[in-house]
């Protein structure tokens, strides 16, 4: 199993809905998270979190595909090395 380092983008429109699940799913992957940065972008009416992660493309792609399938949650990311 290779590892590959990469940078996920979580944007949040719904916080009230979506948070909790963010969060547990985020918890449940957090054998891979190196870092997490969120910020509250009021502006807009959205959350933002950005991710480094580390682990195999299987572990990757699972948690970006559970994220994307929560309402009110749209994610991105880049794999690198």
């Amino acid at each position: 199993m290779e590892k590959r380092i990469a940078v996920i983008g979580i944007v949040i429109s719904d916080r009230m809905g979506a948070a909790a699940k963010v969060n547990d799913i985020l918890a449940g992957y957090g054998d891979i998270i190196v870092g997490r940065m969120g910020l509250p972008y009021q502006d807009r009416g959205l959350n933002i979190i950005s991710l480094i992660v580390d682990g195999s493309n299987d572990q990757i792609g699972a948690l970006a595909g559970k994220l994307g399938n929560i309402q009110g949650v749209k994610v991105k990311s880049m794999v690198t090395t």
